[in-house]
């Protein structure tokens, strides 16, 4: 289980490296016992292109909220924009992705 936070600065703090080359992350919270579960804020460098990765799927809950920027689904054909949000179950295809800007997001995982 996530630890218990009281309100802080979720801005301040270096972005950290990611395993997906062009993302890096700030970690809000994240579950000790199963380190996918997370409330992070990622960034997205501009030209980010993740065709070579393809279709995505996972396991867990993710709930996406686009803070800065644009992303563009190359699946779907569609750019969503700052203030768009996205809710995907367990199992759900989606990407891949390609961004001209870069963009920040919220995204919190859960089971």
């Amino acid at each position: 289980m996530k630890a218990e936070y009281e309100f802080f600065p979720a801005g301040t703090g270096q972005w950290q490296p990611t395993a997906q080359h062009g993302v890096t992350e700030r970690v809000l919270s994240r579950d000790p016992e199963d380190p996918e579960i997370l409330t992070r804020l990622a960034n997205w460098a501009p030209g980010l292109d993740t065709s070579a990765a393809g279709v995505i799927t996972h396991d867990y809950v993710e709930e996406v909220y686009l803070l800065e920027g644009e992303l563009h689904d190359l699946t779907l054909g569609k750019t969503f924009r700052a203030g768009e949000f996205a809710m995907r179950r367990p199992g759900m295809p989606h990407g891949p992705y390609r961004t001209g800007t870069g963009c920040v997001m919220l995204e919190t995982r859960y089971r």
